[in-house]
């Protein structure tokens, strides 16, 4: 019997949040003998982060995969445990895996996080259950959940970040999908003269402002910038990211996002975009759901995704995507956990159930598939740009303080408190004395 631990209060859903799929039906062994008094119940803590009211496709499919782990491990009870995506990967995670005790299996995220939490020693070596399953050729990339050769964790879905955009208000407009950033320009003007919201966003939650702000400076100063600000090579002063950030400036001090945005949390826009509200909304690929979903969405048949247009920078042509949203498992599973965690790998990652996360919620899917049609139509939109170089997201490669100093600084330039000038000095500082930590 599947149980569920109450959420805590929302916070923000995080560019890379968790994204689960769902499974079929599966048949439990039986013990040596048939006697099922001889199998010792248990209990296996499962962490997740569809929390959000439009989670609730993603919550039900992990709640299948709960019940064929049940199904298939004798003695098993999966305790299902809600949490925040940002409560979950800034606060609650790192104090369970600083005690010693985090969850059984819980989501987690690819790049740096992996790394810290492997060399504490808290995460399980899957390498050898691949190979005993016959899925690591699967994946597309693994990369970011990988230490030295071995794989700690495995992403469920992958992401694109790019611009959704509302087909019917283009038309009404007269606009065409822009492929430069004066196109961009000019569609935002067009649609603030005549009273339409350019951009929906939310600036209540900084990593929200962060998607597209990351996406900027990349385009101008190239995808290489953000690991040279970790290695010293590069530096958030440089007149190229500089560059980046005096765009988004620009887009503020224009009036191109809704009025009050620092005080709207990510959900809200989204609402505002789906209720037809905004020409444009900047976000990840793994809101193609509720976007395209009728029963969340006025525009579900008149919404379109494209990639960021060039700016005339080093990283025109690339898009922020990557593999990091996954799961993880404690490094100190019994003999009859593992047998637990081999039954959710084998369950979630299945071909049935990366299709029929991509076809319910229109998340793209962690493994390659051999048969994609029967989706969403804006996924095909979004499929398109995967073929896009691609760049992870900035906070998989810096350090904490940076990520946080940068969602700070952004909130304080949407409000009017900052430059990109001060904001881009303020971060080299904080980047240099974590860099200097570093090699303590």
């Amino acid at each position: 019997m599947i149980t569920k631990r109450a959420p805590l209060p929302l916070a923000s859903l995080l560019l890379c949040s968790g994204v689960v799929a769902g499974c079929g039906q599966v048949n439990a062994p039986t013990p040596a003998g048939g006697d099922q008094r001889q199998v010792k119940p248990f209990t296996i803590s499962l962490r997740h982060t569809q929390v959000r009211d439009d989670a609730r496709l993603k919550l039900k499919l992990l709640e299948d995969v709960a019940k064929g782990m049940e199904a298939a491990v004798p003695g098993l009870t999966v305790e299902l445990e809600g949490i925040e995506d940002k409560v979950n990967r800034f606060e609650k995670l790192p104090a369970e895996m600083a005690a010693g005790s985090p969850p059984k299996i819980f989501d987690l995220f690819g790049g740096s996080d992996t790394q810290k939490y492997v060399k504490a020693g808290r995460l399980l070596d899957l390498t050898p259950i691949l190979e005993e399953l016959k899925l690591k050729d699967r994946f597309f990339d693994l990369d970011e959940f990988t230490v030295d050769g071995k794989i700690y964790g495995l992403p469920t879905a992958s992401f694109v970040e790019g611009v959704y955009y509302n087909k019917k208000i283009f038309k009404e407009l007269g606009v065409e999908v822009p492929k430069t950033w004066e196109e961009l320009i000019a569609i935002a003007e067009k649609a603030k003269e005549n009273g339409i919201t350019p951009f929906a966003l939310a600036a209540a939650d900084g990593w929200v402002i962060n998607m597209l702000m990351n996406t900027l400076w990349v385009r101008t100063a190239g995808p290489d910038s953000v690991q040279g600000f970790v290695s010293g090579s590069r530096k958030w002063t440089d007149p190229d990211v500089l560059d980046g950030f005096k765009r988004y400036e620009l887009l503020v001090k224009r009036g191109y996002f809704p009025e009050g945005s620092l005080g709207l949390k990510y959900a809200e826009q989204q609402y505002k975009f789906r209720a037809g509200n905004a020409a444009m909304l900047f976000d990840g690929s793994w809101a193609s759901g509720a976007i395209a979903d009728p029963q969340w969405s006025k525009i579900a048949n008149d919404v379109g995704f494209f990639n960021f247009p060039d700016t005339g920078g080093k990283g025109d042509g690339w898009i922020n995507g990557s593999y990091s949203n996954g799961y993880g498992f404690a490094a100190n599973l019994s003999d009859q956990e593992k047998e637990a965690a081999k039954a959710f790998i084998r369950i979630m990652y299945s071909d049935e159930m990366q299709r029929r996360q991509l076809k319910e919620t229109g998340v793209l899917p962690a493994m390659k598939l051999i048969d994609q049609s029967g989706f969403y139509p804006i996924v095909d939109e979004i499929m398109k740009t995967t073929r896009f170089k691609q760049f992870p997201a900035f906070d998989a490669v810096v350090q904490a303080k940076v990520r946080e100093a940068l969602e700070t600084a952004m909130q304080e330039l949407v409000g009017g408190k900052l430059t990109a000038e001060q904001v881009v000095e303020k971060l080299q500082r904080v980047q240099e004395a974590a860099n200097k930590e570093a090699k303590r």
